[in-house]
Formats: C-alpha cells, sequence, structure tokens
C-alpha cells in the first residue's frame, strides 16, 4: 500500500509538503504541488480516511436510525436522506432499531462509538429518560416520525391537522361511518406512537364536529375485523387507515370477500407510498410529503453539525390525495 512517506521519498520533498499539496493549503508552489498530485494518481494512492478523521475530528459520516426498510415509506425517506447526504460529501450509517427499544439504544451508542458526527432518528422509545439519554449522547440528533420531546429538533407534517383534513374531505361524500384503522395504538403504553396519536386525534376531532361515532379497529386482526364490519353494516362504511398498508391489506382481503372499493365501501390512507402508483383502483391518501422531510432533517443535521441554531419543531407540507376509493 502506497503512503505520504513514499510519495514524499519519490518526490524528493517532505510529508509535510505531501500533506499541503492534498489539502491545498500552506505554502506550496504550484510546479512541486502537480508533482505530487501526479505521483500519487500514478501509483494509485488513496488517503486513510480513519486516520485523517482521528486526526481532524471530523469523520464525514452521520448515523441514521429508523424502524425498517421493508416497509416502503422508511425506503423513500432512506433513500432521500443519503441523496442529500452524498451531495455534502457524507457517508450515511443506516441501522435499523425494528420497534426494538433495547435495540434502539444500543444502535445509537454504536453510531457515536463510531464517531459519527450527527444522528437522524425515527424513534420507538419515549419518556424523559430516553430524552435524557439522546441528549447524553453528545451527538446532533434530529428526530421525525416521533417525537420525543419539546427540547429536541422534530420534523413531520401537522399530523392531527392532516388527519382532520383528511376525514372531513370522507365527511363530504356523505358517509354517515368513519373507522379509524390503526393497529399500533394497541402497543401505546409501551412504544412510541406520537405520529399515529396525533393521527388519531386528528380523526377524533372530524367526527366529533360533525356528529358521528368514533369507532376505532387497533386488532393486529385488522383486515378480517374490517371485512366483518361491511358485511353486519346497514350503512355505507368508510375506513381511515392510519398507513397505507393497512389499507392495502383491507382492499385485498374485501376484494377476495367480492367487495369492491367506493362502491361496497370507502378507504383512505396515510403516507402516499409510491407502490400506489400501480394499484388500481388508486387509494386515496395523505402525500406526507417523506422526501421534503428527509431532506429538511439533513438540513437541519447540518446546521446543527456546524453548531448553528435550529428550531425544535419544523413541519412541511401535505397534501390529501383523492382517489377512486371514496
Amino acid at each position: 500500500m502506497v503512503t505520504t512517506k513514499d510519495i514524499a521519498k519519490i518526490c524528493n520533498v517532505s510529508r509535510t509538503t505531501v500533506s499541503r499539496a492534498f489539502n491545498d493549503s500552506g505554502r506550496i508552489n504550484d510546479e512541486t504541488k502537480q508533482l505530487i498530485l501526479n505521483t500519487a494518481k500514478e501509483l494509485g494512492y488513496r488517503p486513510d480516511i480513519l486516520a485523517t478523521s482521528l486526526k481532524n475530528g471530523r469523520t464525514r459520516s452521520i448515523g441514521v436510525v429508523v424502524f425498517d426498510a421493508k416497509n416502503p415509506y422508511f425506503a423513500q425517506m432512506l433513500n432521500a436522506i443519503e441523496t442529500e447526504a452524498r451531495k455534502r460529501d457524507y457517508f450515511v450509517n443506516i441501522t435499523l432499531h425494528q420497534k426494538n427499544a433495547g435495540l434502539e439504544h444500543e444502535l445509537l451508542q454504536k453510531l457515536v462509538d463510531y464517531r459519527v458526527e450527527g444522528i437522524i432518528l425515527s424513534p420507538v422509545s419515549k419518556g424523559k429518560e430516553f430524552e435524557k439519554f439522546l441528549s447524553g449522547l453528545g451527538k446532533p440528533v434530529v428526530l421525525l416520525g416521533n417525537r420525543v420531546s419539546g427540547n429536541l429538533p422534530y420534523v413531520g407534517i401537522d399530523e392531527k391537522k392532516a388527519a382532520k383534513e383528511a376525514v372531513e374531505s370522507i365527511c363530504a361524500r356523505g358517509y354517515k361511518r368513519i373507522v379509524f384503522v390503526c393497529p399500533p395504538l394497541s402497543e401505546n403504553s409501551k412504544d412510541n406512537n406520537y405520529t399515529h396519536e396525533k393521527r388519531k386525534q386528528g380523526y377524533s376531532s372530524a367526527v366529533l364536529e360533525n356528529g358521528l361515532l368514533e369507532e376505532i379497529i387497533s386488532s393486529d386482526d385488522y383486515a378480517k375485523e374490517a371485512k366483518d364490519m361491511v358485511n353486519n353494516s346497514k350503512d355505507k362504511i368508510a375506513f381511515f387507515c392510519s398507513g397505507d398498508g393497512y389499507a392495502l391489506d383491507i382492499m385485498k382481503e374485501l376484494r377476495l370477500a367480492g367487495k369492491k372499493a367506493e362502491k361496497d365501501y370507502g378507504i383512505m390512507g396515510f403516507d402516499n407510498i409510491q407502490f400506489l402508483d400501480y394499484v388500481v383502483p388508486r387509494l386515496s391518501t395523505i402525500d406526507n410529503s417523506v422526501e421534503m422531510v428527509a431532506e429538511k432533517a439533513v438540513d437541519l443535521l447540518f446546521d446543527l453539525m456546524n453548531g448553528e441554531k435550529v428550531p425544535n419543531k419544523t413541519y412541511v407540507e401535505y397534501k390529501v390525495i383523492n382517489g377512486d376509493t371514496i
């Protein structure tokens, strides 16, 4: 392996001069600089990034911890984060906590051990102790998806307002029964479900203002439960799902039972995952601007890494997508 010592010997200069040529700093004439750079290129020299990082305290890397990569929502998020970081010539260390609080703590600590300069986190943990843990990492942290406290920077949409607007759009179509589907609510005691809780609040507010009965499905067998409700209801039911995946599962279950979306029941999702472009009928949903959220999270993280102050809450715009299922 070629070293700076080898290049210095061949070019008959000091290692300090070689370092100045590579870093474009200090006093060095153009002819010597070009000789060093050409020699390094001919010999296939590659700098020791780790050694340089340890020396200047900058690893040019950030860490990201999210639920999983199987969910299209998180896949889109990770792609946007990686793209934005790469524009800044930064490497992204991606890890998945898979809704395991213990693993989440372990992964965050490992990222710090690997000396990432900042962390973007979609947390499953919550509470004062977790807030204290994050603050004690000694690294800038930006949250998305779920919020931990008002003291840590968070990026997202106004979930409550978006859900309320979605339900109002369903009410405007004449539905008298609107059921909220949100399996994560059954895990409310142990997991951080800030996003789903806010969506539930928006749903509850809208049905109350429209004089409708609040009905919620939070069981793991939500698709079958939805099918039974459609089969046994005199009124046409609309399902408002706190995630496109839940809506697609219900549509599949009801399709097997001979029921068609919009004709026999209404249904609306949340997230506007890219996969919906290939689903017929096109699912009505909320576009929560996942790429924009991810890009803003990267912007804020780099601001923090550069010693700048950032707001503790940042909302980006969302949009109601009127598909063919309501």
